[in-house]
């Protein structure tokens, strides 16, 4: 029978041991071994399996096996609905957990709704319904146990900077909100469609030093744009960039410029970020920063409401809409240029919240060592937000902020969303006069001191260490986002990670190889000084799959170590090279762009009467390699299971010294 070994690489098929021997160090040697490929697959089967891997790498599917149609149909419902499964083990003590961590993200997420609904140019109450309605579909539908639903700073400032660029949301503020609920669809439905049809792996393609970049320059963003309220600045630029920014707030220094809203804002700032800098200190009292946002806003609402402190100059929300989430379904464009601006402005925001939300899930989930569903997820936040545009809500995902507290408060499922949902809706029914004397300058603190958190220092200075062209995705982010726009940002994020894959496809790191003393192991010359070249043979390993985009390269790379190594040789009077060893193990994968590029390298070689060798090629790889043809061109002696068997063939004397 067959057997399979694994030299480094791929595995890879052998026929029948033709002979063998152990070596006096106990290792295996691998010369009486032949390359073969694996089975043959019709092409039908081939492209199904291809697809499967792709689309379907989780098999989804596995638990309906042999399971009577009843449970087939349960499981179905509990694919869409992930709490019939973690429901039926609920019990008081886990809503203990729940009850104390929904009270608490309640607490905190009040006030920052209200700072958020203005970052997205919309009424305060729109906030707050954002805070009611998604929780309350994500809790049925989601599978993290820890991520809390509402809006977040980035997202609504996104979408606030693409919806000002169609509509003045003071002008025209109904065709604005109508251009918000119309966004909000189609980013649902964009985040729903892409988990439906597992499509999540596109989201993939914004690297991580991107986005470290591109929330620090959301952040600088966001803070800057708060200067407005913290200062009292009543005609400032619409405009994002921070050059734009600063010239309006310096141009009003003189007489823009309130001083009791500046005392108000510094105040409850400094107060904010004490609350913050203890429970990050000292975990237990984590609620301390929780509860410091409305802490904040009572007590200033209080001491402006006495004070009367809005006759000084001093801009207050004077009007907060009472009551639940009227219906909005009506107000979505379905047709007309608007249709198209919605979608546009939908899907970029949505994918967007998609990410923040699905690395906020992976992050605790990782934490509590517990598995989350990506594609479930998708659908979830996809289903809240197309369900959200329809009861006045706009675009909701996974905040961080929020999360963490909603963590360390002890949360043990979704119901503390359920829970922060209710409190929600106490408020909007019961209390939201109050907040009519609640200062802007207020909202902005607790805006800009949420937003500090998202610039990540250390993972910026470990991304320059590690890799100085992902520290360059991450500068070109957050330069793009701080001087242009938001919308820029993302594009040059977006740019900038493409531009990377294309430069590691296109041009993929090749190695000389040199004999590591007393082994029969052949390893990279610059990683290992010691390893020694064979006289009279070149060998060279390819470290990626050899395609059309780099097939050209690798052929001239190797040809330039060619000529490399034959100066040298030339120079030092040693024997000319007589072999060219290719090692293939990490070539997971070759097209027929790749085998005219073989073909043409072993026509230069045969130029220079040198024979070219191939070493360990994976099933894929000679199973093309056979079907092309080119094992006949190169002949089947020239293929071996191990460089160490290549060597042992066409330099003995080398093997000899081993």
């Amino acid at each position: 029978m067959p057997r399979t070994v694994s030299d480094g690489g791929d595995d890879v098929d052998i026929g029948s041991r033709t002979s063998s021997h152990r070596r006096t160090d106990g290792t295996q040697a691998h010369h009486g071994y032949t390359v073969t490929a694996p089975p043959k697959k019709n092409v039908l089967a081939e492209f199904s399996d291809a697809i499967k891997e792709t689309f379907f790498a989780d098999d989804p599917l596995r638990q309906y096996k042999d399971q009577p149609k009843s449970k087939k149909i349960w499981l179905g419902l509990q694919q869409v609905f992930p709490v019939l499964d973690w429901g039926r083990g609920y019990n008081l003590g886990k809503f203990k957990g729940d009850l104390i961590a929904g009270l608490t993200i309640a607490s905190l997420c009040i006030p920052q709704d209200i700072a958020y609904s203005k970052l997205a140019g919309l009424p305060p109450q729109y906030g707050l319904y954002s805070s009611f309605v998604p929780p309350l579909i994500y809790a049925l539908m989601g599978s993290s146990r820890d991520i809390a639903i509402g809006p977040v700073a980035v997202v609504s400032l996104l979408l606030g900077t693409q919806l000002l660029a169609e509509y003045d949301p003071v002008k025209h503020p109904e065709e604005y909100r109508r251009l918000a609920f119309t966004a909000t669809f189609f980013a649902g439905v964009t985040e729903a469609a892409l988990g439906f049809f597992r499509l999540g792996f596109i989201i993939e393609f914004l690297s991580h030093a991107a986005i470290i970049g591109f929330m620090a320059g959301a952040a600088i963003t966001i803070a800057l744009q708060q200067l407005k309220g913290f200062l009292g600045i009543v005609n400032f630029t619409k405009k994002t960039d921070i050059i734009s920014v600063m010239k309006s707030v310096w141009g009003n220094v003189h007489h823009g410029w309130n001083w009791q809203t500046i005392l108000i804002g510094a105040s409850f700032l400094a107060f904010l970020l004490v609350a913050k800098y203890i429970g990050k200190k000292k975990k237990k009292l984590f609620w301390i920063a929780a509860i410091a946002p409305l802490t904040s806003v009572i007590i200033s609402t209080f001491f402006v409401y006495i004070t009367r402190a809005d006759k000084q100059g001093v801009a207050i929300v004077k009007h907060l809409e009472k009551g639940v989430n009227p219906p909005s379904a009506s107000l979505i464009y379905f047709s007309g240029p608007n249709l198209m601006k919605g979608f546009r402005i939908g899907v970029v925001a949505g994918m967007i919240a998609l990410t923040e939300a699905i690395a906020i899930g992976r992050t605790f989930a990782d934490m509590k060592d517990y598995q989350i569903d990506g594609n479930k997820e998708m659908v979830a936040l996809g289903t809240m937000n197309i369900v959200g545009s329809m009861t006045s809500c706009y675009i909701a995902t996974g905040s961080f902020s929020r999360s963490a507290v909603n963590y360390m408060a002890g949360c043990k499922t979704a119901v503390s969303n359920v829970v922060m949902s209710i409190v929600v809706l106490l408020t909007l029914l019961l209390i939201t006069p109050l907040f009519k004397y609640t200062p802007n300058a207020i909202l902005a603190s607790i805006i800009i001191s949420a937003v500090i958190g998202l610039i990540d220092y250390e993972s910026a200075y470990l991304i320059w260490k590690v890799d100085k062209l992902d520290f360059l995705a991450c500068l070109g982010a957050f330069f793009g986002v701080i001087f242009a726009s938001v919308e820029y940002g993302l594009l040059i994020a977006v740019v900038i990670s493409l531009a990377k894959i294309l430069l590691q496809v296109t041009r993929p790191r090749t190695a000389l190889l040199g004999n590591l003393p007393r082994t029969t192991i052949y390893r990279n010359v610059e990683q290992y000084p010691d390893a020694t070249k064979v006289p009279g043979v070149l060998i060279v390993r390819v470290d990626s799959a050899i395609y059309f985009t780099n097939s050209n390269y690798i052929k001239e790379r190797i040809l330039r170590w060619l000529r490399d190594e034959e100066d040298q040789l030339q120079d030092q009077k040693l024997p000319k090279i007589e072999f060219l060893i290719v090692e293939l193990s990490p070539v997971t994968d070759i097209d027929t762009s790749g085998i005219h590029a073989l073909e043409e390298l072993l026509k230069a070689l045969g130029k220079r009467k040198i024979q070219l060798v191939l070493a360990n090629p994976g099933p894929v790889v000679i199973q093309k390699l056979r079907a092309s043809k080119f094992t006949e061109l190169i002949g089947e002696d020239k293929i071996f299971l191990t460089v160490g068997d290549a060597v042992k063939k066409f330099a003995p004397k080398a093997v000899d010294n081993v």
